[in-house]
């Protein structure tokens, strides 16, 4: 599966606001207009609106850290758009985006302990939990070991 990766704009923010995930996933993630703010008003996030054929089927952002990691957060993939391959889709794409970026060591994101579902998927794309904590959650990187070819 192919997701498009778009800055959010004028035209799609609507649709990202609008994304929803179970009510069982609502302690894992902020609503997505909480992640909006960050963007817009910190200093420190970028927000990208993750598209299918067009419609914005989920949200995630993405930062430059101190040590030129680039950091993954604030991933949501709409509720009634889970179980399709979107999320591995979006992680695999922006891991590989910003892994691409010259002078980057690492992409790291973090979850919280008990969000098995994300853990799992994690993992599954080479990220590797480092033992450090952000916020409470656990922290996993991926390195990659040759220079990634985004592939959008």
């Amino acid at each position: 599966m192919i997701v498009d990766l778009e800055p959010v704009t004028k035209d799609n923010w609507r649709a990202s606001a609008a994304l929803t995930v179970h009510a069982e996933q609502r302690d894992f993630v902020a609503d997505v207009e909480h992640y909006l703010c960050m963007c817009a008003y910190g200093e420190l996030w970028h927000a990208l609106a993750v598209t299918l054929e067009g419609q914005v089927v989920g949200f995630c952002m993405w930062a430059v850290d101190d040590d030129r990691s680039r950091w993954i957060g604030g991933v949501v993939v709409d509720a009634a758009r889970q179980r399709q391959g979107i999320g591995r889709a979006l992680i695999k794409t922006l891991r590989d985006k910003l892994g691409a970026e010259p002078g980057t060591p690492n992409v790291a994101l973090s979850y919280q302990p008990s969000n098995t579902a994300a853990r799992a998927l994690y993992l599954s794309l080479g990220f590797v939990e480092t033992g450090e904590e952000d916020d409470g959650e656990v922290v996993a990187r991926w390195t990659p070991t040759v220079p990634v070819v985004p592939t959008r």
